[in-house]
């Protein structure tokens, strides 16, 4: 069955750092481009990084540049994103989803990810 998988949610004080992991199953990620994305409690889901499956291009959010990257490991079928610098407004459930082939570059609209959903990791920042 194929499917997404996230881990290394967490707690975290103002100004750590976490590393999320989205695992895939049942296909080769190396093919699609992945967005991850997070929703906080009363608001909507926002697209906050994502790697693109045409040249690796990466893109993010204004509130995460210069704090966040994303990475992939084609050889374990993962993609990371690297999250530095936290703040309390960062706290959500963060996901990830799959952009589907042809090569193109990634996009953080949630509506354009319609194949493969993991079910989510909490991150919360606090003090």
């Amino acid at each position: 069955q194929a499917q997404l998988v996230e881990s290394g949610g967490g707690s975290v004080q103002p100004g750590g750092s976490l590393r999320l992991s989205c695992v895939a199953s049942g296909f080769s990620l190396e093919r699609y481009g992945i967005g991850w994305f997070r929703q906080a409690p009363g608001k909507k889901r926002e697209g906050i990084s994502c790697i693109s499956n045409s040249d690796d291009s990466t893109f993010h959010a204004d509130s995460v540049k210069g704090r966040f990257t994303i990475s992939r490991d084609n050889a374990n079928n993962t993609v990371y994103l690297h999250m530095y610098s936290l703040k309390p407004e960062d706290t959500g459930v963060y996901y990830c989803a799959a952009l589907p082939p042809p090569p193109r570059l990634c996009v953080l609209w949630p509506n354009a990810y319609d194949e493969y959903w993991g079910q989510g990791t909490q991150v919360t920042v606090s003090s």
